[in-house]
């Protein structure tokens, strides 16, 4: 899969990926605002982990955010079950030196409009850390609403903090063309 935007792309991870994955999210300030279920310090092993089950993926769902040379971080989809399965969570992150340029922004539009597409989804949501106010952004940016605030819900490198809750639901995403 592979979906232009301005200049960026998400596309599908490929095995080569593997010297850019420790580029990028071997970084304690990526890894600090995402779940602990991403490594760090990220190795050659979590890197070839991580492609290897991601090109067994069915129905593909995590994607690299890609320069014209190399990806510079991930996004994904995480379809819920039972009374949730019209949902799904999405998740992102990005290498350091791209950050405040818009490409996460651009990135969360496009897969969001692409799993609305494409996806017998409802609502997709994103969990963000009360410390991390530039995801909050780039959500509010895609027309993410905020839903909520989980008081004391992360524990995260021995803090406690809140979890953001934010959610786009089709219809919003129909009302906002």
């Amino acid at each position: 899969m592979e979906l232009p935007i301005d200049g960026w792309k998400i596309r599908s991870w490929q095995i080569d990926d593997v010297r850019t994955l420790l580029k990028y999210a071997n970084d304690a300030r990526v890894w600090i605002n995402l779940r602990d279920s991403f490594p760090f310090p990220y190795t050659e092993a979590d890197a070839k982990a991580w492609l290897g089950a991601s090109l067994l993926q069915n129905p593909e769902t995590a994607f690299a955010i890609a320069s014209p040379d190399e990806a510079i971080g991930g996004i994904a989809l995480q379809p819920q079950y039972d009374v949730y399965r019209k949902s799904a969570e999405i998740g992102y992150w990005l290498g350091e030196p791209f950050w405040g340029k818009g490409i996460a922004t651009l990135a969360v539009r496009a897969l969001t409009s692409y799993a609305f597409s494409r996806l017998d989804l409802v609502r997709i949501y994103a969990s963000v850390f009360a410390w991390n106010p530039a995801s909050s952004r780039v959500l509010e940016k895609a027309g993410y609403h905020l839903e909520g605030r989980m008081r004391d819900a992360v524990y995260k490198n021995g803090k406690i903090t809140d979890q953001l809750l934010y959610g786009i639901t089709r219809e919003d995403l129909l009302a906002r063309r």
